[in-house]
């Protein structure tokens, strides 16, 4: 449903959409609900609510003056469509955008001329009102801008097309099968139907503006085409290919006063020439701005997976070829929310808010692999999978993981000393794997989704899984560990190894290494700790487990770390097993 609101003047009206749920107030403190030429109009005047079909209109008690139906003063109303009621000088009519034809039939009279305009004809051509069209051509930025929705900024522009074409009575937004949206100078005129055989022939003439002209003598009797309305001329403009493609700005009148012998010739001092070129640049600026509008919508999406330089790879020459999958070496994470299971087990009759708890955490780990120029391949439950090397390689990709492992450790850390934080209780385990994998949209020709495949993104989960097992925070595998120990500095991260594991459902062992933040970060050990623990593990690995245990019980008590090697070797009474190989079995994944 709309409500067309139309003034004493005939450029004093507009038409807009009504919501279909809600209460909207209208009055001068309103954005949207305001009719700034009523001088009888309150700040908040009156309350509308709609109902299907019918609209409740009551008078909010601060308005000073009545609201006037069927000529008498009333506090409230209820209109049908093609209701009206009337504040000050201004007239609120309820329409039903469903009821008017969308197109004329096809018997419409002969045409008096016609004219195809090429593109090229009007760039000679100044404006005779040049100010008055540059400023409404100035403003379509922000109407794009702020519009909400396309219903909203089709009733925009038919605003400012009217503003910029003074002598047209209605104007529109067109496509082959309807209308988008219209609107007309004097709302009281009743509905509209454009001439479909018009907007057929300048569809067919892409970037070219044809103009009709019904002409002189007719009796206008016929109002099932264009001329309902008594109008005697329309053009229609195409607005190109692009985000606005099949669209066209349909603009229609009259003539003022006596008819010319004709419209169109000579027409170098036609005054619609005028009025197609306004058309024509608001139709091109129009598809412009659209198309950087959608791009940037795009990009907003793509920004919720991908950092900058991958967006700005996207966007390059060679885009439809960026996401297509190859095989290349990645350094994979795999992080997941610790505490989850309980917190769901208890808020078991408000979901939602758990859910926001989650979304909370979900949003820290994805922070924390963009900025530091990873990809999101996944979302697993309340666990988030990332992975650099792809679409752009870097050295520093190793690098890049394990600061965002370290950031979204700290922010955990930081968050759980709040007892008020909706992340309070909860922790993380993160899993670092470097490899190769075969990366990018990967799926079907009908869908599919950035993502990465391979083994190594198998290791990684496998160790988020053992962090439960040695109980630390973050695991590496070999090759991440000893890219970390060549190439990062340790006021950037640290790493000690920590036990020779063979995981749950491997067939090969594996040394794993902790990835620790500098010296002085909360809770970290020092090099000498670590430097203690690894001369700890080499005796254990050796066989030597008094030696070990005597390690040990050097470190401070409050080192996690050290506890599954600890608890192995009192296990077996200090004593290594037949055949001792060095390796810890993980029984099971958690």
């Amino acid at each position: 449903m709309l409500l067309i609101a139309q003034g004493p003047n005939p450029a004093d009206n507009w038409r807009k959409p009504l919501p279909a749920t809600g209460t909207i107030v209208l009055g001068r403190d309103a954005d949207v609900w305001n009719a700034p030429w009523e001088p009888f109009l309150a700040r908040r005047h009156a309350e509308l609510t709609l109902k299907i079909d019918r609209l409740k209109v009551r008078r909010l008690g601060a308005a000073a003056n009545p609201l006037f139906h069927a000529g008498k003063p009333c506090e409230s109303i209820e209109l049908q469509p093609g209701g009206s009621f009337v504040i000050g000088r201004t007239v609120f009519t309820l329409a039903d955008p469903s009821t008017p034809q969308r197109h004329s039939p096809g018997s419409e009279p002969p045409l008096f001329e016609t004219r195809t305009v090429m593109h090229h004809e009007l760039d000679g051509f100044a404006f005779r009102d040049a100010p008055h069209r540059l400023d409404v051509l100035s403003k379509l930025p922000d109407v794009i801008a702020s519009a909400t929705d396309d219903p909203d900024l089709f009733a925009r522009l038919c605003d400012m097309l009217l503003a910029g074409i003074r002598r047209a009575d209605v104007v529109a937004l067109v496509t082959r099968d309807g209308v988008l949206q219209w609107d007309r100078r004097l709302a009281g005129e009743g509905e509209f139907a454009p001439s479909r055989r018009l907007i057929a022939a300048a569809l067919e003439n892409q970037n070219q503006t044809v103009l009709h002209v019904w002409g002189a003598g007719n009796e206008k009797s016929d109002d099932r085409f264009t001329m309902h309305g008594h109008f005697d001329w329309a053009f229609c403009t195409p607005l190109g290919d692009g985000a606005v493609r099949g669209w066209a700005i349909y603009v229609a009148g009259r003539f003022a006063g006596a008819v010319p012998a004709t419209l169109l010739a000579p027409w170098e001092s036609n005054e619609l020439r005028d009025d197609v070129k306004f058309a024509e640049l608001v139709g091109d600026i129009l598809g412009a701005l659209r198309e950087v509008q959608q791009s940037r919508e795009r990009q907003a999406v793509f920004s919720r997976f991908f950092s900058p330089g991958v967006l700005n790879l996207l966007s390059g020459t060679d885009a439809p070829h960026a996401l297509d999958p190859r095989e290349t070496d990645v350094t994979v994470l795999f992080c997941d929310l610790r505490g989850f299971s309980k917190t769901v087990e208890a808020a078991e009759g408000n979901l939602l808010a758990v859910l926001n708890r989650v979304s909370a955490a979900l949003g820290v780990m994805t922070d924390n692999i963009l900025r530091h120029r990873g990809a999101i391949a996944d979302f697993l439950g309340d666990a988030a999978l990332g992975f650099w090397g792809w679409p752009i390689d870097h050295p520093s990709k190793v690098e890049d993981a394990c600061r965002a492992a370290l950031g979204i450790r700290a922010t955990f850390a930081e968050y759980g000393k709040d007892p008020a934080h909706p992340l309070h209780g909860f922790r993380v385990g993160i899993g670092i794997a470097s490899g190769r994998a075969v990366a990018g949209g990967i799926g079907t020709a009908e869908q599919a989704k950035v993502t990465v495949f391979g083994p190594v993104v198998n290791l990684a989960s496998r160790l988020q899984d053992m962090t439960k097992l040695l109980r630390v925070p973050i695991l590496l595998d070999e090759p991440t560990a000893a890219d970390i120990r060549e190439h990062t500095a340790p006021d950037v991260a640290r790493v000690r190894r920590l036990a020779r594991v063979k995981p749950y459902g491997l067939d090969k062992p594996l040394i794993v290494a902790e990835l620790l933040p500098p010296v002085g970060t909360e809770d970290a050990p020092s090099d000498e700790d670590i430097a203690a623990y690894e001369q700890a593990l080499d005796a254990f690995l050796a066989g030597d487990w008094n030696a070990s245990y005597k390690l040990l019980h050097q470190l401070p008590p409050d080192d996690r770390g050290k506890d599954v090697l600890t608890e192995f070797i009192l296990k077996t009474n200090r004593t290594p097993p037949t055949g001792w190989s060095g390796v810890i079995p993980m029984g099971s994944k958690s």
